[in-house]
């Protein structure tokens, strides 16, 4: 039934305009000309991520969006962290951490959140 559609992401905010200068200027997302006032529509890649306003925002506790960025993985590292961004650092077995970057069998995970604290996630699969 929906195998052929296209799906977006979609990222509930507390302040649009705070998560567009975090989307638009700090992710370097595009902001597409359909966007309104109380919604940011950005194209990445194929796809897009929607940012609206909700009273829930950040509350989630898991990915609210993943982006598969292969070999470029630490160049974005490096250029998010040079914006501010922190990153996350879990534990999980088998992985090591450094710079940012968690490594398990040769893949690369990286977390980090956006200013209302939903997390966002870039790994080295494409």
């Amino acid at each position: 039934m929906l195998k052929d559609k296209d799906s977006a992401a979609i990222v509930g905010v507390k302040d649009l305009n705070r998560a567009r200068a975090f989307y638009g200027e700090t992710l370097g997302l595009e902001l597409d000309p359909k966007s309104g006032d109380d919604v940011a529509i950005y194209k990445t890649g194929g796809t897009v991520v929607c940012v609206y306003v909700s009273e829930f925002a950040g509350t989630n506790k898991a990915n609210a969006v993943v982006w598969g960025v292969g070999d470029e993985i630490e160049t974005m590292v490096a250029d998010l962290a040079s914006k501010g961004v922190t990153f996350e650092k879990y534990d999980m077995p088998d992985t090591t951490y450094a710079n940012g970057i968690h490594e398990s069998g040769g893949f690369k995970m990286v977390w980090f959140k956006d200013p209302d604290g939903n997390i966002l996630h870039l790994n080295s699969g494409d």
